[in-house]
Protein backbone atom coordinates (compact mmCIF):
# COMPACT_ATOMS: atom_id res chain seq x y z
CA UNK A 1 0.00 0.00 0.00
CA UNK A 2 1.54 3.36 -1.01
CA UNK A 3 2.31 5.76 1.82
CA UNK A 4 1.89 9.57 1.89
CA UNK A 5 5.64 9.82 1.27
CA UNK A 6 5.26 7.67 -1.85
CA UNK A 7 2.49 9.91 -3.13
CA UNK A 8 4.50 13.04 -2.35
CA UNK A 9 7.50 11.62 -4.23
CA UNK A 10 5.33 10.74 -7.23
CA UNK A 11 3.72 14.19 -7.37
CA UNK A 12 7.06 15.92 -6.94
CA UNK A 13 8.65 13.88 -9.72
CA UNK A 14 5.79 14.31 -12.19
CA UNK A 15 4.76 17.91 -11.50
CA UNK A 16 8.06 19.53 -10.54
CA UNK A 17 10.88 17.30 -11.76
CA UNK A 18 14.55 18.08 -11.33
CA UNK A 19 15.57 21.65 -10.57
CA UNK A 20 19.31 21.90 -9.83
CA UNK A 21 18.98 25.45 -8.51
CA UNK A 22 16.34 24.53 -5.95
CA UNK A 23 18.16 21.32 -5.07
CA UNK A 24 21.32 23.34 -4.43
CA UNK A 25 19.43 25.74 -2.18
CA UNK A 26 18.10 22.88 -0.08
CA UNK A 27 21.47 21.19 0.05
CA UNK A 28 23.17 24.39 1.22
CA UNK A 29 20.50 24.86 3.86
CA UNK A 30 20.80 21.33 5.18
CA UNK A 31 24.62 21.38 5.06
CA UNK A 32 24.52 24.54 7.18
CA UNK A 33 22.53 22.71 9.82
CA UNK A 34 19.30 24.64 9.39
CA UNK A 35 16.19 22.69 10.37
CA UNK A 36 14.38 20.93 7.53
CA UNK A 37 11.21 22.97 8.04
CA UNK A 38 10.99 24.59 4.60
CA UNK A 39 7.80 24.03 2.65
CA UNK A 40 7.67 20.77 0.69
CA UNK A 41 8.29 21.11 -3.06
CA UNK A 42 4.66 20.48 -4.03
CA UNK A 43 3.55 23.12 -1.52
CA UNK A 44 6.15 25.55 -2.81
CA UNK A 45 4.84 25.03 -6.34
CA UNK A 46 1.33 25.70 -5.02
CA UNK A 47 2.50 29.04 -3.59
CA UNK A 48 4.24 29.83 -6.87
CA UNK A 49 1.11 29.13 -8.89
CA UNK A 50 -1.09 31.02 -6.41
CA UNK A 51 1.17 34.05 -6.81
CA UNK A 52 0.81 33.87 -10.58
CA UNK A 53 -2.95 33.28 -10.44
CA UNK A 54 -3.30 36.36 -8.24
CA UNK A 55 -1.15 38.37 -10.64
CA UNK A 56 0.96 39.36 -7.65
CA UNK A 57 3.89 41.67 -8.32
CA UNK A 58 4.66 42.48 -4.69
CA UNK A 59 5.01 39.60 -2.22
CA UNK A 60 5.70 39.77 1.51
CA UNK A 61 7.15 36.66 3.17
CA UNK A 62 7.47 36.42 6.94
CA UNK A 63 10.06 33.70 7.62
CA UNK A 64 12.87 33.28 5.06
CA UNK A 65 14.90 30.41 6.50
CA UNK A 66 17.32 29.45 3.68
CA UNK A 67 15.36 31.15 0.91
CA UNK A 68 13.83 28.06 -0.71
CA UNK A 69 10.27 29.38 -0.85
CA UNK A 70 11.66 32.86 -1.55
CA UNK A 71 13.13 31.60 -4.81
CA UNK A 72 9.73 30.23 -5.83
CA UNK A 73 8.10 33.58 -5.07
CA UNK A 74 10.80 35.52 -6.90
CA UNK A 75 10.31 33.38 -9.98
CA UNK A 76 6.55 33.90 -9.78
CA UNK A 77 6.62 37.72 -9.59
CA UNK A 78 8.90 37.85 -12.61
CA UNK A 79 11.21 40.62 -13.78
CA UNK A 80 10.12 43.88 -12.23
CA UNK A 81 8.37 42.13 -9.35
CA UNK A 82 9.46 42.46 -5.73
CA UNK A 83 9.66 40.01 -2.83
CA UNK A 84 10.27 41.40 0.65
CA UNK A 85 11.20 38.61 3.03
CA UNK A 86 11.79 38.87 6.78
CA UNK A 87 14.20 36.63 8.67
CA UNK A 88 14.94 36.83 12.39
CA UNK A 89 18.30 35.02 12.26
CA UNK A 90 21.21 36.84 10.54
CA UNK A 91 22.97 33.53 9.74
CA UNK A 92 19.89 32.27 7.92
CA UNK A 93 19.59 35.56 6.05
CA UNK A 94 23.18 35.29 4.80
CA UNK A 95 22.58 31.77 3.54
CA UNK A 96 19.37 32.91 1.84
CA UNK A 97 21.25 35.72 0.10
CA UNK A 98 23.73 33.23 -1.31
CA UNK A 99 20.94 30.93 -2.48
CA UNK A 100 19.06 33.79 -4.13
CA UNK A 101 22.22 34.97 -5.86
CA UNK A 102 22.89 31.46 -7.17
CA UNK A 103 19.30 31.26 -8.39
CA UNK A 104 19.67 34.52 -10.30
CA UNK A 105 16.78 36.26 -8.57
CA UNK A 106 18.52 38.34 -5.90
CA UNK A 107 17.69 41.62 -7.66
CA UNK A 108 13.98 40.91 -7.07
CA UNK A 109 14.33 40.17 -3.36
CA UNK A 110 14.85 42.41 -0.35
CA UNK A 111 15.80 40.58 2.86
CA UNK A 112 15.04 42.40 6.08
CA UNK A 113 16.71 40.97 9.16
CA UNK A 114 14.95 41.07 12.51
CA UNK A 115 11.89 39.82 14.34
CA UNK A 116 8.79 40.16 12.23
CA UNK A 117 6.98 42.21 14.86
CA UNK A 118 9.87 44.70 14.82
CA UNK A 119 10.41 44.83 11.07
CA UNK A 120 6.82 44.98 9.79
CA UNK A 121 6.02 48.48 11.10
CA UNK A 122 8.88 49.81 8.99
CA UNK A 123 7.03 48.70 5.85
CA UNK A 124 3.97 50.79 6.67
CA UNK A 125 3.21 53.56 4.22
CA UNK A 126 4.70 51.82 1.22
CA UNK A 127 3.00 50.31 -1.81
CA UNK A 128 0.60 47.55 -0.71
CA UNK A 129 1.52 43.91 -1.09
CA UNK A 130 -0.48 41.63 -3.38
CA UNK A 131 0.29 38.42 -1.49
CA UNK A 132 1.52 37.74 2.04
CA UNK A 133 2.95 34.39 3.16
CA UNK A 134 3.30 33.86 6.91
CA UNK A 135 5.63 31.04 7.98
CA UNK A 136 7.45 32.20 11.09
CA UNK A 137 7.02 31.78 14.86
CA UNK A 138 3.45 30.60 15.37
CA UNK A 139 3.05 32.43 18.65
CA UNK A 140 3.03 35.71 16.68
CA UNK A 141 0.51 34.66 14.02
CA UNK A 142 -2.08 37.24 15.06
CA UNK A 143 0.53 40.00 14.94
CA UNK A 144 1.56 38.96 11.45
CA UNK A 145 -2.03 38.71 10.25
CA UNK A 146 -2.78 42.18 11.55
CA UNK A 147 0.14 43.55 9.56
CA UNK A 148 -0.86 41.52 6.50
CA UNK A 149 -4.13 43.44 6.46
CA UNK A 150 -2.46 46.77 7.16
CA UNK A 151 0.17 46.29 4.46
CA UNK A 152 -2.26 44.79 1.95
CA UNK A 153 -5.32 46.04 0.11
CA UNK A 154 -8.74 44.63 -0.70
CA UNK A 155 -7.96 41.51 -2.72
CA UNK A 156 -4.54 40.81 -1.18
CA UNK A 157 -4.02 37.05 -0.79
CA UNK A 158 -2.82 35.85 2.62
CA UNK A 159 -1.45 32.36 3.29
CA UNK A 160 -0.88 31.23 6.88
CA UNK A 161 1.22 28.07 7.04
CA UNK A 162 1.24 25.15 9.51
CA UNK A 163 -2.23 25.65 10.95
CA UNK A 164 -3.22 21.99 11.52
CA UNK A 165 -0.08 20.70 13.26
CA UNK A 166 -0.91 16.98 13.09
CA UNK A 167 -4.48 17.67 14.21
CA UNK A 168 -3.48 19.32 17.47
CA UNK A 169 -5.11 22.58 16.39
CA UNK A 170 -8.45 21.04 17.37
CA UNK A 171 -7.30 20.70 20.98
CA UNK A 172 -8.24 23.89 22.82
CA UNK A 173 -6.49 22.73 25.99
CA UNK A 174 -3.07 21.97 24.53
CA UNK A 175 -0.14 23.54 26.40
CA UNK A 176 1.88 23.75 23.17
CA UNK A 177 2.41 27.45 22.46
CA UNK A 178 2.90 26.84 18.72
CA UNK A 179 -0.46 25.08 18.51
CA UNK A 180 -2.12 27.80 20.53
CA UNK A 181 -0.62 30.35 18.14
CA UNK A 182 -2.01 28.41 15.19
CA UNK A 183 -5.45 28.31 16.84
CA UNK A 184 -5.42 32.04 17.51
CA UNK A 185 -4.47 32.72 13.91
CA UNK A 186 -7.31 30.61 12.54
CA UNK A 187 -9.77 32.15 14.99
CA UNK A 188 -8.68 35.63 13.96
CA UNK A 189 -9.22 34.81 10.29
CA UNK A 190 -12.72 33.61 11.19
CA UNK A 191 -13.73 36.68 13.19
CA UNK A 192 -11.73 39.66 11.94
CA UNK A 193 -13.84 41.61 9.40
CA UNK A 194 -10.75 42.39 7.36
CA UNK A 195 -10.47 38.79 6.15
CA UNK A 196 -12.47 36.13 4.34
CA UNK A 197 -10.77 32.78 4.81
CA UNK A 198 -10.79 29.01 4.72
CA UNK A 199 -8.28 26.29 5.61
CA UNK A 200 -7.11 23.05 4.02
CA UNK A 201 -5.47 20.04 5.58
CA UNK A 202 -2.37 18.74 3.84
CA UNK A 203 -0.44 15.47 3.93
CA UNK A 204 3.00 15.34 2.39
CA UNK A 205 6.59 14.39 3.22
CA UNK A 206 6.41 16.68 6.26
CA UNK A 207 3.37 14.90 7.64
CA UNK A 208 -0.16 16.03 8.52
CA UNK A 209 -0.57 19.79 8.53
CA UNK A 210 -2.43 22.47 6.62
CA UNK A 211 -2.71 26.06 5.46
CA UNK A 212 -5.21 28.84 5.93
CA UNK A 213 -5.97 30.84 2.81
CA UNK A 214 -7.55 34.27 2.99
CA UNK A 215 -8.15 37.46 1.08
CA UNK A 216 -8.22 40.90 2.58
CA UNK A 217 -11.73 42.29 2.11
CA UNK A 218 -11.38 45.52 4.10
CA UNK A 219 -7.86 46.59 4.92
CA UNK A 220 -9.11 49.58 6.93
CA UNK A 221 -11.41 47.73 9.34
CA UNK A 222 -10.32 47.90 13.00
Amino acid sequence: MPTPDDVDAFLTTVLIGDDPTLDAALRAQHDAGLPAIEVAPVNAKFLHLLTRIAGARRVLEVGTLGGYSTIWFARAVGAGGVVVTIEAEPVNAELARANLERAGVSERVEIRVGRGADVLPGLDGGEPFDLVFIDADKESNTVYLDWAARLGRPGTVVVLDNVVRAGEVADADTPDTKVQGARRGVEMLGTDPRFDATALQTLDRKGWDGIALAIVVDAAAP
